[in-house]
């Protein structure tokens, strides 16, 4: 079982975030302007590798063929854990294809 972080700590740890924010609903959320679809649909797809690689799948919208929301939580523990902080550090080392 995995310790969830206070939203107080989840704020502390954003900083070395920037592209992510704690949404209303409780999870971290980051979105991304691409070129075109086909470079959203590469990105989608390598953050689909770390996240088959991690056991731990976060929720990826794309809309307006170009933009990419990537939302994070960890179901299971119904908060934010390491788990997730891990995720979305190999998230931001991904180049973003733009």
């Amino acid at each position: 079982m995995a310790t969830t972080y206070a939203t107080a700590d989840i704020q502390t740890k954003l900083a070395d975030y920037p592209n992510w924010r704690l949404g209303d609903d409780g999870q971290l959320h980051a979105d991304y302007t691409l070129k075109n679809f086909m470079q959203v649909m590469l990105f989608a797809n390598a953050i689909g590798h770390l996240a088959q690689v991690a056991d731990h799948h976060p929720d990826l919208l794309i809309h307006g063929y170009k933009h990419l929301r990537i939302s994070v939580m960890t179901h299971s523990e119904n908060g934010i854990t390491d788990k997730d902080f891990a995720l979305i550090a190999q998230i931001d080392a991904l180049p973003e294809y733009k």
